[in-house]
């Protein structure tokens, strides 16, 4: 009897065919989740983009700018392919022409006025005073300034004792500085001398002795250092 038996369908395929069909299945399958793949990515990226320019829209909002959002058109060959046009400059405006600078006229001297300066009242001369003894006082300048002559001038004593002993008439540097050797400076030293200190005092002044008593000294420096000017001027003259 003949085995009339059926054959499985798989032993009719040869091996190799089947082994070369698994291997293409196998590629498609990569495939396919390689393409997958690529589309999960481009929807996060197209995603993140969104998300981008929609925080860009907030932060110009919020500080007070306009967004533009761009043109959505399809990109084509030829956009990528065509080169751009500048945009054409702005035309630059002509300078303004400077104008002339004017020459500045020079100021015209101002002339300082010159004040002058009062003389010192002239100490009386006494026939028997020797010529000799009061040098001649030099003129003084006649351009100095009143503020100059306000910082040179002598302060006034605050009390009349406290004048200075050249204002006792028929005394110059000489004697001043004689009377100074001896401590009298002020017209109060002058003042507080007794009768008999006077005398001493007039005895050691050498070649000037007797011009004390002559020229009453004594009598000038009480009436000076008691602030009686007026008793002063009306028997020995103006200071």
């Amino acid at each position: 009897m003949n085995d009339t038996t059926a054959a499985p369908a798989t032993s009719l395929i040869p091996d190799g065919v089947a082994a070369i069909t698994t291997i293409h299945f196998v590629l498609l399958a990569i495939v396919a989740l390689a393409a997958i793949a690529m589309i999960v990515v481009g929807m996060r990226l197209k995603h993140r983009r969104k998300e981008a320019a929609r925080r860009v829209e907030e932060n110009a909002q919020e500080a007070g700018l306009a967004v533009r959002q761009p043109d959505r058109k399809p990109i084509s060959e030829a956009s990528l392919t065509e080169p751009k046009a500048s945009p054409a400059p702005a035309p630059t405006p002509a300078p303004a022409p400077t104008p002339a600078p004017t020459p500045a006229s020079a100021p015209a001297p101002v002339a300082t006025p010159v004040m002058p300066t009062p003389s010192a009242p002239e100490e009386p001369v006494f026939a028997d005073e020797p010529l000799n003894d009061e040098p001649v006082a030099a003129a003084a300048p006649m351009t100095a300034s009143p503020a100059a002559e306000a910082a040179t001038a002598p302060t006034e004593p605050s009390r009349p004792e406290d004048q200075p002993i050249t204002l006792l008439k028929g005394l110059g540097p000489k004697l001043t500085q004689a009377l100074a050797q001896h401590g009298i400076t002020t017209v109060g030293d002058m003042a507080g001398l007794s009768e008999a200190q006077a005398q001493a005092l007039d005895a050691q002044l050498g070649a000037f002795s007797g011009r004390m008593a002559r020229d009453r000294w004594l009598e000038q420096a009480r009436l000076l250092a008691a602030g009686d000017r007026v008793g002063f001027e009306a028997v020995f003259g103006r200071l």
